[in-house]
C-alpha cells in the first residue's frame, strides 16, 4: 500500500518514490483509415521533491514499429501543486485551450474543470485529492539518435491515482501523430532499478 505524508501543496506519494517503476504500453492513433500503432513502455522513477514539485525519471520505449532497437529517454515532469506549478502550462507550445482539452480525457479533473477555467484552478485544494496531476517531459535520448523514430518534441499530460499506481497520460505536440496515449500500472520487480542507467537532476 501507498504511503502519505505532507509535501508542498500535494501529499506526496510512495508511488513517486526513487526507484519507483511502471510498465505498460503506449498507443498511437494516425487517423482514418491509417494503422493504430502500439508498443510496451517501462518507466522509472530516479528524483522527486515534492517541495519544488519536480520529479524526473527514464522511459523505455520496447518493440516501437520505427526503431530498429529500444528506446531510452531521459524526463523531467512539473507535479501541479498550485505552488509551484498550476494546470496552465504556459510553454512547450501549449495553450489554455489544448491544457483544458487534455486534462478533460481524465475523469478526476471534473470538479477541477469550473475552477481551472476561472483562474488556472489556484484556489483548488489538491491535497485531498484521489490522484496526482502532472507534466512529464522528456529531455533527451539515453542509448539513441534523434533520428530514431520517435519525437521528444513534445510532453505528456498525466495522471497518477494514488491507491493503485495506475498512470494515464496523453501526449501533446502539434507537429506529431493526434492522438496518443499512454498507459502504465506500477511494477515492484527488479525494484533497484537494474538495467535502467541513474542520471543527476537538479
Amino acid at each position: 500500500m501507498p504511503s502519505f505524508k505532507s509535501g508542498a501543496g500535494v501529499c506526496a506519494c510512495s508511488f513517486l518514490e526513487v526507484g519507483q517503476a511502471f510498465e505498460g504500453s503506449q498507443h498511437v492513433s494516425h487517423g482514418v483509415g491509417a494503422k493504430d500503432e502500439a508498443w510496451n513502455v517501462k518507466v522509472r522513477v530516479q528524483g522527486c521533491d515534492m517541495e519544488r514539485g519536480y520529479v524526473c525519471g527514464v522511459m523505455e520505449a520496447l518493440n516501437v514499429p520505427t526503431a530498429e532497437s529500444k528506446v531510452m529517454t531521459f524526463w523531467e515532469g512539473e507535479v501541479v501543486d498550485n505552488v509551484n506549478h498550476n494546470f496552465y502550462t504556459s510553454k512547450w507550445g501549449a495553450d489554455r485551450e489544448s491544457d483544458i482539452k487534455h486534462w478533460n480525457k481524465f475523469p478526476h479533473f471534473a470538479k477541477l474543470r469550473e475552477s481551472v477555467h476561472r483562474d488556472g484552478g489556484r484556489d483548488a485544494d489538491l491535497s485531498e485529492l484521489p490522484c496526482i496531476f502532472m507534466r512529464w517531459k522528456e529531455k533527451f535520448f539515453v542509448n539513441v539518435g534523434p533520428d530514431c523514430g520517435l519525437t521528444i518534441a513534445g510532453f505528456y499530460y498525466i495522471c497518477l491515482v494514488r491507491s493503485s499506481g495506475e498512470v494515464k497520460g496523453y501526449y501533446f505536440d502539434p507537429s506529431s501523430s493526434p492522438y496518443q496515449k499512454l498507459e502504465l500500472r506500477a511494477s515492484y520487480e527488479d525494484c533497484q532499478g537494474k538495467g535502467f542507467p541513474t542520471y543527476e537532476f537538479h
